[in-house]
């Protein structure tokens, strides 16, 4: 006498958690969640090219004005390179007060501190406007920051002291202290806030910016019943 047999097992019904994801629950869809409002309105590929150049216009534009906020600042915390002046055989003489003062150095690094902070600053309110990078918005960024700093620089050597230093000497007296003109003797930097613009929104770009979503989520793979991945 032959044993019964053993029944096959029931067909498998599959469970909630063996069911494959749908495109729109996988955890890479939060990250979209948290756009920009002026993102919002945009498909994930973002807007169009003529549109990404336009705001780069804007972009550009907005942030070289800020130059005058920068050089207004300059010309009020910069440090004042102290002159005097002498005549000599009916000639003025100008020369430092102090040979060995550093205030020349402080107005260049003034310069440099204050356009890095302008330059995390519109980095930061670029990427709270628009969360998506993209190469017109990069270099909106870094031109506007190239423009801004050479508005700065002119703008506070024209409302600085005076370029005459002769007629200024002569008009103060002999031996009588009197400014400098506001100089920036160090070229370069013109390039910090630019630089650290472009630094400060790729930072924040990689930290915070919308991710691609996973093809299959983050869990684990459906099985079937005798624990073999399904697909």
């Amino acid at each position: 006498m032959t044993a019964p047999l053993t029944p096959p097992p029931p067909p498998h019904e599959p469970s909630p958690g063996d069911a494959w994801p749908s495109p729109g629950a996988h955890p890479g869809a939060a990250a979209f969640q948290g756009a920009a409002p002026h993102d919002a309105g945009h498909g994930q590929d973002g807007p169009g090219m003529k549109t990404e150049l336009r705001e780069a216009a804007v972009i550009t534009v907005v942030v070289a004005l800020l130059g005058a906020a920068l050089g207004l600042l300059w010309l009020w915390l910069a440090p004042r390179v102290p002159l005097v002046g002498e005549a000599v055989d009916d000639n003025w003489v100008v020369y430092l007060k102090d040979t060995e003062g550093e205030q020349a150095v402080g107005v260049d690094g003034t310069f440099v501190l204050l356009a890095l902070a302008c330059g995390a600053v519109s980095a930061a309110a670029v990427f709270a406007w628009r969360r998506r990078g993209g190469v017109p918005l990069v270099v909106a960024l870094a031109l506007g920051g190239l423009l801004g700093s050479l508005l700065a620089w002119r703008l506070g050597v024209w409302l600085g002291p005076g370029q005459d230093v002769v007629a200024r000497a002569r008009a103060a007296g002999a031996g009588v202290t009197f400014s400098a003109p506001l100089k920036l003797s160090a070229k370069g930097a013109l390039l910090a806030w630019p630089l650290a613009a472009l630094l400060v929104h790729l930072g924040l770009t990689a930290l915070f910016g919308p991710r691609d979503p996973e093809p299959y989520g983050q869990g684990p793979f459906p099985k079937d019943p005798y624990g073999a991945p399904l697909g």
